[in-house]
């Protein structure tokens, strides 16, 4: 199998993709990664959507997108156009188009680019099962290119760029029926379109995999670069997002999941962050998420390259063995294409089927007392003398050097370094992590469960040989480079090859960033190799100056507790809250999602795992909402469709008592749960 989607698994290198000209501003080839957004403003409100134009520009967007549902909103493009000439801006427009290629191709005589969905722009979604031979799909294909092909002639004559966009949740009855809900399927929805350009000598094409399921996104746009080397087609750019990310720390966490991990690869030339928020709030994230990679490649240090092809049997012989490293790895022993969790033994409460686990670092702390559990979710009640586990409790605890002198609350197991579980005398109720040196030298360990920290390059044939004979070790992997998920995937490929299954904790340290660099770099570094199925557990730390308060040190040991929860939560890997599918608005939008959206949250955020989707109109319905658990879509002023999965189980539900109503349908499912109020815990 062909698992070639990237230039490098090791070395930081952009895909040289086609150079696409849209307007003044090229993308892809040897361009700087673009950052793009969408207004909210309705697109008939000319001066409005002006306005947030220029808002979006200020902030840092170098394309702005405007939906065009029908032709009236087509037409009123120009006059948006010329309004935003007139004073001065001129930024590259892109008209969004669904269900109606009419609009599409007046839209197309007007702004630099368009963006067609091939799931609705000339297929059905009536989520329909249909039986088709072979002869009948291919004819309804014919059907759908006879109906794009006006559109490419247009665009081709005016000279304007097109976006093939597929989404998740919008592909077609036809596609589903053959290829099911897959990234296979997303992709064959693109190419469909893509060989029609090609035939028509069209080339000024972007491509884009979009999902909410950061898993699915990740894994269509990896398989689509495959599939366009396979077929000898053009290397188009590739335009990323996450569809229906969120809002504020969520939305940011799950974007720097799907898109950090694609750039991490060089993959990428245009960003867009969807966040349930003004447009203007998303440009800046997508900056900081492309300016990580500004001075990668020099920044980086060597990685012991992998080879996406098998070697001659080199990983069992004796030369390869006594060795520090190969030269070049056996192959890569994963599938990028499809998720399948990493195999280990299961040590403790890590590994197997355990979910992944959180641990947090309290070594720093001069000192802990019960009051400052709160920062790894334990909540202390004096009064009660008692703790309350959060959903967002750690698993364990790191203290360092200096033992907690407490009992800790049932839930929170202590780590702390080897030499001071010696010096504690061994207790039975911390585990010892070692040093490679320690762990080779030890001849006394925990019984149970011990911790071993090392890099990729301690991870020697002696070691690896170690840790696969030791049934109580779990390795914490870390690294100071500055390529840092692939050097740490690079390691679990080790792992895997050497044939070496015990569980993995990720450790990454963010020393003297902005908490929004951290939020958004340990996303991608933690998230990347979720996705992959690697890891199980993570660790984030972070330094502040000695002499900062002890207070400012535990609020942001609980701001990477959140985050660490966070991260398992968007790869979809430890579902420890409820999760919010929430479109970003645009002019179709039919209420406020922001004040929706808050709304929506406030009534449910305790229902730990249910996914809820908030989708402001039809087109951004239920296949949008993909998997969300239930739905709720604006179908008119005013008016409210909510769903079960992708079933429509209420129609036309005034706005104001929606929320009581998508209640009372998770209460007849059995799945609603009363919140409940709790006495705030004090601390000692």
């Amino acid at each position: 199998m062909n698992k070639t989607y990237c230039p490098s698994l090791t070395e930081y290198k952009r895909r040289l993709s086609r150079e696409v000209k849209i307007g003044d501003l090229p993308m892809g080839g040897l361009n700087p990664i673009r950052v793009q957004s969408m207004t909210t403003v309705d697109t008939m409100d000319t001066l409005g959507s002006v306005e947030q134009t220029l808002r979006m520009v200020e902030a840092g967007c170098e394309y702005v997108r405007i939906t065009a549902p029908s032709v009236k909103e087509a037409q009123n493009l120009l006059e948006i156009k010329k309004e935003l000439r007139k004073r001065g801006c001129n930024v590259p427009l892109i008209a969004d188009i669904h269900f109606t290629p009419n609009a599409a191709e007046l839209a197309a005589r007007i702004v630099e680019k368009v963006r067609v969905n091939p799931g609705n722009y000339a297929d059905k979604k009536k989520f329909d099962l249909i039986e088709y031979t072979d002869a009948s799909y291919a004819a309804e294909v014919e059907r759908i290119r006879e109906r794009f092909r006006p559109l490419v002639q247009i665009c081709k004559q005016y000279g304007t760029a097109m976006r093939i966009g597929t989404n998740h949740g919008s592909l077609s009855d036809r596609i589903l029926s053959r290829y099911g809900d897959t990234p296979l399927g997303m992709v064959e929805s693109a190419l469909e379109f893509l060989r029609l350009c090609e035939e028509e000598n069209y080339y000024d094409v972007v491509l884009s995999m979009k999902a909410s399921n950061t898993q699915v996104m990740v894994q269509a746009y990896r398989l689509l670069v495959q599939k366009l080397d396979e077929e000898g087609l053009q290397p188009y750019p590739l335009h990323l997002g996450v569809t229906e990310a969120g809002e504020a720390e969520d939305g940011r966490i799950k974007s720097a999941v799907g898109i950090g991990t694609l750039l991490e690869d060089g993959l990428g030339d245009t960003v867009r962050v969807s966040l349930t928020e003004a447009p203007e709030a998303e440009a800046p994230v997508a900056k900081a998420l492309i300016d990580r990679y500004t001075h990668r490649a020099e920044e980086a240090k060597p990685i012991v390259a992998v080879s996406s092809e098998p070697l001659a049997d080199s990983s069992s012989s004796d030369e390869a063995n006594s060795q520090q490293l190969p030269a070049t790895s056996y192959t890569i022993p994963i599938d990028p294409f499809q998720y399948h969790r990493r195999q280990t033994r299961e040590v403790g409460n890590l590994g197997s089927q355990n979910v992944p686990r959180v641990v947090v670092d309290f070594s720093r702390l001069p000192s802990v007392e019960y009051a400052d559990l709160r920062a790894a979710g334990h909540l202390y009640s004096a009064f009660l003398d008692k703790f309350q586990m959060s959903d967002l409790g750690a698993d364990y605890l790191y203290s360092g050097q200096r033992p907690v002198p407490f009992m800790l609350p049932n839930g929170l197991k202590e780590i702390v370094d080897y030499a001071a579980w010696l010096d504690a005398g061994r207790r039975h109720e911390h585990y010892p992590l070692l040093t490679p040196q320690e762990y080779a030298a030890a001849t006394v360990r925990h019984q149970a469960l011990n911790f071993v920290r090392c890099e990729l390059a301690t991870l020697t044939p002696d070691v690896l040989n170690q840790l696969r004979q030791d049934h109580t070790a779990v390795l914490i992997l870390r690294t100071d480079n500055a390529h840092a998920m692939p050097e740490i995937r690079r390691a679990f490929f080790e792992l895997l090859n050497k044939e070496v299954n015990n569980p993995v904790i990720i450790q990454r340290q963010f020393p003297q960033l902005t908490a929004e660099q951290t939020q958004l770099y340990a996303a991608t570094d933690v998230g990347g190799l979720l996705l992959d199925g690697l890891g199980d557990g993570v660790l984030l730390s972070t330094e502040l100056l000695p002499e900062r308060p002890k207070t400012e040190w535990l609020q942001t040991l609980d701001q990477l507790n959140q985050l660490s929860f966070g991260i398992l939560q968007a790869a979809r890997t430890r579902m420890s809250k409820t999760e919010y599918i929430s479109c970003p608005s645009c002019g179709r939008t039919l209420f406020d999602l922001q004040e929706t959206t808050a709304m929506i949250r406030k009534r449910t955020d305790h229902l730990k795992g249910v996914k809820i989707g908030i989708m402001g109109c039809i087109v951004n319905g239920p296949g949008e909402m993909a998997d969300a658990d239930y739905g709720y879509v604006g179908v008119g002023k005013g008016k409210i469709a909510l769903y079960r999965g992708q079933e429509v189980i209420k129609k036309s539900v005034p706005e104001e008592r929606a929320v009581d109503e998508l209640i009372e349908l998770m209460r007849e499912d059995g799945r609603w749960i009363e919140p409940v109020l709790v006495e705030e815990p004090v601390g000692v």
